[in-house]
């Protein structure tokens, strides 16, 4: 049963997550391609933080900040993809409300996470290139982690503000996972004031975030025109290339779905632009921070040699 009767009013005990129904030819194929997808992320993602904790070269901040990007990322497609895979080869494709909810939950706290380690990572390249005699002092393993936890902390407060809606009409979700836009048009809650929640919420997570690695790339940038030696400034640039990479293409997309107005874009440009999100930039994150990363190439090369040995 999709609903229950209570005090007159028909309620939502699931949802429908109907996202790829309007494709039942290419459903098969969809899976194949997801299910590939998912397991390059989670090998890729795992190899980052095995040869990061097995390389003790790799102990420092830049690594552990890209260790917790890499498992931020790991945990963000756990709580997406599977329910996806499950629902490419299901017929029903029904999710109950708590499972939504914390779906939900995990989704935007997880994402709200990756910014602000994001963020953290800038402001740690801006101190290893402005201050590099005073790196190991401003950026102890102790800060390091309460910059860790402070982004986990604010990325699930956060998504508290997101759990206040109910439900007692269609239940039929217009997306492969349970989104806050798709959810807001089926509540029977006052959403006058809660529809402009992701807004606010992103708005205010992108408006802190993209301050903090702007103001540290213009310091990066004035510090670098400064350096007399090319050998230098090409150093400098290059430790700093793999995150512009990752954050261009992160935040160009949470922009498109969670900020940009709705009349802007078709939900098919919303699901298209979402599964870019959730699949295919935690593929490539751990793709350009270790093919374009010497150090966790060569680690990686010694992880591979040791399990191979």
């Amino acid at each position: 049963m999709c609903t229950r009767r209570m005090d007159n009013h028909t309620t939502v005990s699931t949802f429908l997550l109907w996202g790829f129904s309007s494709f039942p030819d290419l459903q098969d194929l969809l899976f194949v391609m997801v299910f590939f997808s998912h397991v390059t992320i989670l090998a890729a993602n795992v190899s980052i933080m095995v040869a990061v904790k097995l390389n003790h070269s790799l102990h420092i901040p830049m690594y552990f900040f890209l260790c917790g990007l890499s498992f931020s990322e790991t945990c963000t497609t756990v709580v997406v993809i599977p329910r996806m895979l499950v629902d490419l080869l299901s017929d029903s494709k029904s999710i109950s409300i708590p499972e939504c909810a914390t779906q939900m939950f995990f989704f935007f706290g997880l994402s709200g996470n990756n910014c602000f380690i994001m963020a953290a990572m800038s402001y740690d390249r801006y101190t290893a290139i402005h201050n590099p005699l005073h790196y190991s002092i401003l950026m102890t393993p102790k800060i390091c982690f309460q910059l860790m936890m402070a982004a986990w902390l604010l990325g699930f407060l956060v998504s508290v503000c997101l759990l206040t809606l109910s439900f007692c009409g269609p239940n039929q979700i217009d997306h492969f996972f349970c989104d806050f836009s798709p959810l807001l048009k089926l509540s029977c809650s006052d959403v006058s004031t809660i529809e402009i929640i992701p807004s606010i919420s992103s708005g205010s997570i992108l408006v802190v975030t993209v301050f903090v690695i702007v103001l540290s790339y213009i310091c990066i940038l004035n510090t670098i025109l400064k350096m007399r030696s090319t050998e230098g400034r090409h150093k400098a640039f290059s430790t700093c290339t793999s995150h512009l990479t990752a954050v261009t293409l992160y935040y160009g997309t949470i922009i498109f779905i969670y900020v940009m107005p709705k009349s802007s874009y078709s939900t098919e440009q919303n699901r298209v632009v979402s599964v870019f999100y959730t699949v295919l930039i935690p593929m490539l994150n751990p793709l350009i921070y270790s093919l374009r990363n010497r150090d966790v190439k060569e680690a990686l090369r010694k992880v591979m040699a040791r399990i191979y040995s």
